[in-house]
């Protein structure tokens, strides 16, 4: 960390955390780091308001591969991207200047639209119809047609996803450190006539996943990114895949991903 000094703060301005954000800031200004206002110019940035923050930090800093991002919780609520919390700025800053933090890197996925657009997601994307009306889509893995789904939608996920909206319906969580993703069904139909694998399956970051909306009157999904949704209609065609380039993360050494998850689960 000695050689990354330059820091960008993203949070929000709310009157219960800002005199406590403002006495961080004036502490790590105290302590060699330079706090700047731009994050193109930040080599560690860090996000103030938990898991939701640290989504849209990570997001609206355009998922820079070439800095740290580091998050800080603000409120008891259990948290899997913040290893630290707005009252321990004590703690923080001796993590960093005793050499009690690792790096680790978290996959990112990266969705293209009609062969177009391409977004980046950190947890999940899903596809969900915005009618009353079953949602019907081919799923193709490389360009093999494995199943047409019809039920309410499809979630694509990445490991540190797979403890978000993926467990809700029944998905396994993941260890982080397997480059995969995750397919999981929402609501699917299943009789004598319809039939879909019904479970979630999870694909190499080596495959590629490929979803075809048919085009029966359903044409304004939903399509959530992370935490935000997409106002795109008559979508066609969604192509899944992992980034090549995972976003860093710092964490203290005695906290791992699966300490996170048995201390917010069991």
């Amino acid at each position: 960390m000695s050689d990354r000094r330059n820091v960008y703060f993203y949070y929000k301005k709310e009157e219960s955390t800002i005199e406590k954000i403002n006495s961080l800031i004036a502490l790590a200004k105290d302590n060699g780091f330079n706090v700047v206002d731009d994050q193109r110019k930040a080599n560690i940035i860090v996000s103030i308001g938990g898991d939701g923050a640290f989504l849209q930090a990570v997001r609206k800093t355009n998922f820079r591969s070439d800095c740290l991002y580091a998050g800080i919780g603000v409120d008891n609520t259990l948290s899997l991207y913040c290893d630290f919390h707005l009252d321990d700025r004590e703690k923080m800053l001796q993590a960093m200047n005793e050499s009690q933090i690792e790096v680790r890197r978290y996959p990112v996925l990266e969705v293209k639209i009609d062969n177009a657009t391409t977004f980046k997601c950190l947890n999940e994307c899903s596809i969900r119809s915005s009618i009353i009306k079953t949602f019907v889509i081919d799923v193709f893995i490389d360009d093999l047609h494995f199943e047409t789904f019809r039920g309410d939608g499809m979630l694509i996920a990445t490991p540190t996803g797979s403890t978000a909206y993926t467990k809700s319906v029944n998905g396994a969580v993941v260890d982080p450190m397997l480059p995969c993703l995750q397919v999981s069904e929402l609501a699917s139909l299943n009789n004598n006539l319809y039939r879909t694998l019904g479970s979630s399956f999870i694909l190499s970051d080596k495959r590629k996943l490929t979803l075809k909306v048919v085009q029966d009157g359903n044409d304004y999904p939903i399509i959530g990114i992370d935490n935000e949704a997409l106002s795109i209609s008559h979508v066609q065609e969604l192509e899944y895949g992992l980034s090549e380039l995972p976003i860093k993360t710092v964490k203290l050494k005695d906290n791992s991903f699966w300490e996170k998850v048995k201390r917010t689960f069991l």
